[in-house]
């Protein structure tokens, strides 16, 4: 029983529980610090998000704010899209003696990229600003370029484990006209589909450590509880800042 990990997990689900800041983006820089490997650190991740998303699925879909429709269409674009991405990585890994070096590269501009995302997503939920063109579409004209979107965010997220959350929650407050709920339901949902096929695909090459999944899961869940309860009496937009950019300061490190 490895409790440096479970304490992991108990950090990493608070500040998720209370500032909302992707459990991704903290938690897959910290495996590599702890010397796992970056494709273990990204797999290992996956499922543990996935498993962590089902619950947040369930409850916005008793809450009717999850667009199946729209969960499908970037699906339909980011699971096939991740699950391409996982084979580059491991057939990578097979045949570049430095592949964990390019990973880490990799990673490393992602941590750099996806807290800016983070931060405009947050900024973005400030301004109430009139609809753009593609808000006044209808879905049968954004099919294609949902599609587009989720493959290409999709690929990222498959060779990273981050930005299933964030990236995809600013793309659907750029096409659509959501409520703060209907956009946090709808990207979960989603979320859960990519990361679970990402996850699965990764299994499939060896490159998960369920034992590293259980034991995150033990300090996570309470983690979520807590950080959650909290949330409304913890200003905690400035924790955000300093979060994201703790984070870019881990990119910066891993490059």
């Amino acid at each position: 029983m490895d409790f440096h990990l479970t304490i992991v997990g108990l950090l990493v689900g608070f500040l998720v529980g209370l500032t909302g800041v992707g459990g991704a983006a903290l938690l897959t820089p910290i495996l590599i610090f702890l010397g796992i490997q970056p494709t273990v650190a990204v797999g290992t991740d996956l499922v543990y998000n996935a498993i962590t998303k089902i619950f947040g699925t369930w409850q916005h879909w008793r809450q009717k704010t999850v667009h199946f429709s729209i969960v499908m269409y970037l699906a339909l674009g980011s699971i096939p899209s991740a699950i391409a991405a996982v084979h580059v990585m491991n057939w990578i890994h097979l045949y570049v003696a430095s592949a964990d070096q390019i990973f880490k590269k990799i990673l490393g501009f992602a941590l750099i990229l996806i807290p800016i995302a983070m931060l405009l997503k947050s900024l973005l939920n400030r301004r109430q600003p009139q609809l753009n063109a593609w808000q006044q579409k209808p879905l049968a004209q954004k099919r294609l370029v949902l599609i587009a979107v989720g493959a290409l965010l999709g690929f990222l997220v498959g060779l990273t484990s981050i930005g299933s959350g964030s990236l995809f929650a600013i793309a659907l407050m750029h096409f659509f006209a959501f409520s703060g709920k209907e956009v946090v339901g709808t990207d979960i949902a989603h979320a859960f589909f990519l990361t679970s096929a990402a996850g699965l695909a990764h299994m499939s090459f060896g490159t998960v450590d369920l034992f590293i999944v259980m034991q995150l899961l033990l300090g996570s869940i309470p983690g979520v509880i807590i950080g959650s309860r909290l949330s409304c009496k913890v200003p905690t937009v400035f924790l955000r800042w300093v979060i994201s950019i703790v984070i870019i300061i881990s990119g910066i490190k891993i490059l």
